[in-house]
């Protein structure tokens, strides 16, 4: 998922053409979930290095496309920005291996929560770090999903820590990565890019001890490994291209597309237990949800 980590332009009209690259991404990032499902045998880290891998080819040749190595090689100049991408690389593995273990271990329902929280928790975020005003309607949304997070620690006896390790993850990357100086896919391969060395050599080490899934265990677990790569670099990028043709508004609501379709394929599809407790909970969600889309559409309507 990349939901956060591109700041469209403000345009008064949304493009169909840029409803159509922003839906196609949202989709394909709600069918992940089957995807990671066919890996859920092969260890979340493996998983990760091989998704981090294989997507500097695919980011690469899209870049090379586009025309953007220039922004690249000038970022590979300044030591700062390297040093941001590195934090934001960092925290987007983290995102990414739990996200995988998630879906592996049977906790999509967790995944669907931590997504669904991310809009709010960024909201406070904001206010916490830049100090933004928060309308009375966001901190009743903001108070409705903590309610939420105590009703299922109160339930569970431990915090919902899947949730909130995704939530904190891809807010905090978000955060970061907006002071990045480069373009979305610039900065995505940068990303990737400083990730490869570690993962590379993870792999060659796994593969080496016989304990890898690249060549040893069949032409299913290669051919999912090596298409890694594509569902993790193609939707961000096509969702790089829509996002800049849509208003910010228009991103915010679609953003519910994913937690939304990853719910449905946890209940339905993977059968994971939904009981009251976590009804109680999902419900305070979306109202939360509800309210901050609410305040969200009022202010672009005021602008």
């Amino acid at each position: 998922m990349a939901t956060d980590t591109i700041k469209p332009e403000m345009k008064s009209n949304d493009g169909l053409r840029g409803f159509g690259y922003a839906m196609t991404a949202y989709l394909f990032w709600g069918i992940l979930p089957l995807y990671m499902k066919a890996l859920a045998h092969i260890p979340a880290l493996e998983v990760i290095a091989h998704r981090i891998f294989w997507s500097v080819p695919v980011a690469g040749a899209v870049l090379l496309a586009l025309g953007g190595m220039k922004d690249v090689r000038a970022a590979f100049r300044n030591p700062r920005t390297i040093a941001m991408a590195s934090l934001t690389a960092t925290l987007v593995t983290i995102n990414w291996g739990t996200y995988v273990w998630a879906i592996g271990a049977g906790h999509s329902l967790d995944a669907a929560l931590g997504y669904f929280i991310n809009p709010l928790f960024s909201i406070a975020l904001g206010a916490l770090l830049l100090k933004e005003r928060l309308a009375p309607v966001q901190i009743i949304a903001i108070c409705l999903a903590a309610i939420a997070v105590v009703i299922l620690t109160i339930k569970a006896g431990t915090l919902p820590w899947v949730a909130l390790s995704l939530t904190f993850s891809w807010g905090f990357y978000a955060f970061f990565r907006k002071t990045l100086p480069v373009g979305a896919n610039q900065g995505f391969f940068i990303e990737v890019l400083l990730l490869c060395i570690p993962a590379t050599l993870y792999i060659i080490y796994l593969e080496a001890r016989g304990e890898g899934h690249l060549y040893q265990t069949g032409l299913t677990d290669t051919a999912l490994l090596l298409g890694c790569g594509l569902v993790t670099a193609l939707p961000l990028m096509i969702f790089a291209n829509g996002a800049k043709l849509l208003r910010l508004s228009t991103i915010g609501i679609m953003q519910y597309i994913v937690p939304t379709m990853v719910f449905l394929i946890a209940v339905f599809l993977f059968k994971e237990p939904f009981g009251s407790t976590q009804m109680i909970a999902f419900s305070l969600i979306w109202a939360g949800l509800v309210l901050y889309s609410w305040s969200m559409l009022r202010q672009s309507k005021d602008r």
